[in-house]
Order: C-alpha cells, then structure tokens, then sequence
C-alpha cells in the first residue's frame, strides 16, 4: 500500500520488437490497467541474424525506435506511465537484465504468430518464461496481417543487379503501394575482392532508398541465394520476397529454378525482377 492507503502501481515489464504496437498488446496493458493503477517499462531487442557478414545495426535500431516511440505515445495517451528502449540484446538476455534492474511485478512477451514468429521457431519464449521465474508471465500473440495499416517485412535478393534501376524501381512502387519495410540480402562468396564490390553496391543501393525515405536495411549473406532467404525467412518475420536476377540463361539463380524453389517452400509471394548490373557509383 501507498502513503494515501491506495494499492501501489504494478510494474508491467513488456518485451517485444516487431509487435509493439499491436492491437493485441496495447489491448492487454489497457486491461490491466483497467483493473489496477499499472506503469510499464517496454524493451525492444534489435533482430539480429545468425548469418550475414554485414548488417546495418542503424537501420534496424531506428525502425525499432519508430515502433517503440508509437507503442508509448498510444500507452500515455491512455493515461497509463510508460518508458522503454531499444536494446542490443537477445531476448532472453534482455529480460534477465531487465528483471535484475527493475523487479518487475510481471512480465509480457508479444510475438507474431508461429508461423511468422522467429522467437517461438527458437523456442525463445519457453526461455523468457522461465527467465522470469515466479512472477506472472503472459505471452501475447500480435497478427500484423490482420491490422489495419500493419506495415509488410519485404525480403529483397540480390547482388550483382542490386543497382539495377528496375529493382530499385520496383522497391520504391512497392512502397508506394502500402507500409513496408524492406530488407535487401545480397548472396556473395567469401572472395576479398566479390566481398567488397558486393558491400559497396549494397550500402550505395541503401544510401539511395534510404535517400528516397524508405525504411530499408542490408546485409552481405550465404553465397546460395536460397538459404540465403530461407535462413532470413527462420531469423525474420517476412511477408512476401522480391528477387532480382539477370535475363535468362545468363542467371545461375533462374537455372537452378530459385523463384520457383522459393515460391515452393516458403508459399509467401515472390516477385521477379529481372535487371542488368550496374557498375558501381553509376545505378542503372
């Protein structure tokens, strides 16, 4: 109890990245609240893949820090006190620090839903309950898909025609289209001098998008294209992919059926670009 006799607030302790702002969160919290005084601290862990030799850690920490702010803006206009961060972290370690730290009164994780989430394909949720030890702990399910307005996870593949005007033409329609955000993976061998070629048309192809006010990251991955997608696909939520290839016979990625592979094995839609490269500085 408080000095005036009144019920203390309880801490709500909430971990989620992509499914901050959904419905179905911001749904529980309003609840709680409803029911006794809350004040919630949120920590968004920053989605880090297991494979990728480069990625763009600003992109992904600020378009976490545009759901956090969204999620906290919608929480204290509801009158209910809420902070919250953009960690480094894995999850779990997040929650362990986040408990150390706090001493929360209870704990909520938000995920998408299985079939999307790459938290529950890594069991990571099993991992936070029991991080949590005692106290109450809730796992919420947000499904995006079924939010007005939701913003898409669009996987893009490409390498040597990442510069390619009709990709990057087809990037920004896409995002005309509606919310989306957009994650470019280049396959590339582990050759110095590929490596580097690949990296300065990857970060030149970002600097443009970005440029044009999309929200758009990168990463240099699996010199095989489909494991590159398919090892995002488990890391990642992803909505639908857009691979890039040059015409024809001249595409090993079209020879070995990629589009047609992935269509197959990961039933979300894929559309084909097909472009010529680009030479570096000059996109075509």
């Amino acid at each position: 109890m408080s000095e005036a006799g009144e019920p203390q607030e309880r801490h709500v302790l909430v971990v989620a990245n992509e499914t901050v702002a959904g419905h179905s969160l911001i749904r529980a919290l309003e609840s709680r609240d409803a029911a006794g005084a809350i004040r919630v601290t949120v920590i968004s862990p920053v989605n880090h893949p297991r494979e990728g030799y480069v990625v763009y850690e600003d992109t992904r920490r600020a378009a976490a820090g545009r759901r956090l702010d969204k999620t906290l803006k919608l929480l204290r206009g509801e009158g209910i006190p809420a902070h919250g961060l953009v960690v480094d972290t894995d999850p779990v370690s997040a929650v362990k620090d986040a408990i150390a730290q706090l001493e929360p009164d209870e704990v909520i994780v938000s995920t998408h839903p299985e079939s999307r989430s790459g938290w529950l394909r890594r069991d990571l949720v099993t991992e936070l309950r029991k991080a949590s030890g005692d106290r109450p702990f809730e796992h919420v399910v947000v499904d995006l898909t079924r939010q007005p307005g939701a913003e898409a996870n669009v996987l893009v593949v490409a390498n040597e025609t990442v510069l390619g005007r009709p990709l990057l033409d087809r990037i920004r329609h896409r995002a005309d289209r509606s919310p989306a955000s957009f994650l470019i993976v280049a396959p590339q061998a582990e050759a110095h001098s590929s490596y580097e070629d690949a990296e300065q048309r990857l970060r030149q192809a970002l600097a443009e998008l970005r440029g044009a006010g999309l929200d758009v990251h990168g990463q240099i991955a699996h010199p095989d294209p489909f494991s590159a997608a398919l090892e995002t696909i488990h890391d990642e939520r992803v909505d639908e992919l857009i691979v890039s290839t040059f015409p024809g016979e001249r595409s090993g990625w079209l020879r070995r059926d990629l589009i047609g592979r992935l269509r197959k094995e990961t039933g979300l839609p894929v559309d084909h670009v097909v472009s010529e490269p680009a030479p570096v500085g000059v996109p075509a």
